[in-house]
């Protein structure tokens, strides 16, 4: 097989459904043999919205989620999403369930091979390969052999560790209680944060009648595997919130302790790691599976490139340089929410809440902060000289002719070259770029990656100059017009 991806949470299933998608032979493997309806994740913010609009995902889960524009994490500081230049201006309140039940589908029905109840227990990798070895559900064991490997099997992931890769950091807090209940009355603001010397609460409703709870009773510490009551939330909740909302009939009580960590590389020869088996941190922001969404959006048109042929695989090492980074801010932004929600000192917390008073006032601040946690903001490295624009997520343009939008034109997985007259000049590379022209005056012609970032931009090019940004992300031309494969490194990053 081409590509074998290890964990079949929403990184996995997006990567697994994007390779499909671009006819390469992928095979997922999960330790799961059933579908579970409990995650602790919860949240998808307007990028991840936005790559799942690019594969026609979102509207359906749009009907399910509960849409929340802004939140308020403390003090006076809020979060504020319907500010920002998309068409998915809040946080989509989800179970990370429901999100693995549409890409799922959308993998199984691009050819993506499922295996339930199977679990990796070692890899070795050569020049020309790796071999898995897995254990069946019959307990019998077979090794399977790939031509690439994807480690999205979670924070204790086995891909990792088979590596011999380090996974440094440390635990930032422990003893977190997690909730699904149903409540009497409705919390307000509906996605509620308090926090005080007590611990901290956090309630997010899933749209459904069900809501979300993650508290910490700062007293009251235990060890992961202690059971927890609905009394033990209730304490909590009633001793930050100042009610517990009449919450009853838990379906899922639980307890973990969040570290922060991240690998040294996110590729090791054959061997890519993506999500959590990557990076991982506390729940603060809710950027976790939108991270794990948007590595996979990241790596899967990159693989597919080089497997068929018209890029090098030197174009796989933009995968690290481009998602480290993203990974530690994410790390260091949960850090500093948490950190300032859970802060001892009285003279501290008073201090954050001047802070954010400040910050409040100001708003440049605030805006900033929701373009991060967004994810809005993300950009990647461009050339030097490069257009300013370059590396930058593009946003959803209007299109002229069947492809209304350029995210809808993104569905097939290809490029997207956005300009006047460009039709011809892209007739070459057909299959791999789409030509659409823009709807209202753009005062540039823009070269779209498959995941939305601009690869290259530029002010009334000539016709040598589109076909030269053509050449180095899409390989070389041939005479009579055919395109050959590229054995040279693309010479890109970002």
């Amino acid at each position: 097989m081409d590509v074998l991806v290890v964990g079949a949470g929403p990184t996995g299933l997006l990567l697994a459904g994007d390779l499909a998608k671009s006819g390469v032979d992928v095979t997922l493997v999960e330790r799961r043999d059933h579908e579970s309806n409990l995650s602790r994740a919860f949240g998808l913010h307007a990028r991840t919205l936005e790559q799942l609009d690019a594969r026609g995902l979102a509207n359906e889960l749009l009907r399910t989620g509960t849409r929340v524009r802004s939140f308020q994490p403390f003090g006076r500081i809020v979060i504020d999403f319907s500010g920002l230049q998309t068409r998915f201006p809040f946080m989509l309140i989800i179970p990370q369930w429901e999100v693995e039940r549409v890409l799922q589908r959308r993998a199984e029905g691009a050819g993506a091979t499922m295996l339930n109840g199977v679990r990796v227990t070692g890899l070795r990798q050569d020049p020309e390969g790796v071999d898995v070895d897995v254990s069946r559900p019959d307990g019998t064991t077979v090794t399977l052999r790939a031509r690439y490997v994807v480690g999205a099997d979670g924070a204790n992931s086995t891909v990792r560790r088979s590596l011999g890769m380090p996974f440094p950091g440390k635990p930032v807090v422990s003893s977190v209680m997690l909730a699904d209940v149903l409540l009497d009355r409705e919390p307000e603001p509906l996605l509620n944060f308090a926090t005080n010397a007590h611990g901290f609460t956090f309630i997010a409703p899933f749209g459904d009648g069900w809501y979300r709870i993650i508290a910490w009773d700062r007293v009251r510490q235990e060890h992961d595997e202690a059971p927890v009551t609905l009394e033990d939330v209730q304490d909590i909740v009633r001793r930050t919130i100042g009610d517990d909302l009449g919450m009853h009939d838990p379906r899922w009580l639980s307890r973990f302790h969040s570290d922060e960590r991240q690998v040294p590389r996110y590729r090791d020869g054959r061997v890519f790691l993506a999500g959590d088996a990557a990076h991982v941190h506390s729940p603060a922001g809710g950027m976790g599976m939108n991270t794990g969404i948007q590595d996979a959006a990241n790596l899967g048109w990159k693989l597919a490139a080089v497997l068929r042929g018209w890029a090098d695989d030197k174009l796989l090492d933009s995968y690290h340089a481009e998602r480290y980074p993203v990974g530690r801010m994410v790390v260091r932004v949960s850090h500093a929410l948490l950190t300032a929600a859970i802060t001892r000192s009285r003279l501290v917390r008073t201090l954050r809440n001047w802070v954010g008073a400040a910050a409040h006032r100001l708003g440049v601040v605030e805006a900033a902060a929701a373009r991060g946690i967004s994810g809005i903001g993300i950009a990647y490295y461009a050339p030097r000289r490069a257009h300013p624009l370059t590396g930058h997520r593009v946003p959803d343009l209007r299109l002229a002719g069947e492809s209304a939008r350029l995210y809808e034109a993104l569905r097939e997985g290809m490029f997207v070259l956005v300009g006047r007259d460009v039709a011809e000049l892209a007739a070459p590379w057909a299959g791999r770029v789409m030509t659409a022209s823009p709807a209202t005056d753009l005062e540039f012609t823009v070269l779209v990656r498959p995941d939305g970032y601009a690869a290259w931009v530029a002010q009334d090019p000539s016709p040598a100059a589109v076909r030269k940004s053509l050449t180095r992300w899409l390989g070389k031309v041939e005479a009579k017009g055919r395109v050959r494969t590229s054995q040279r490194s693309s010479g890109v990053r970002g």
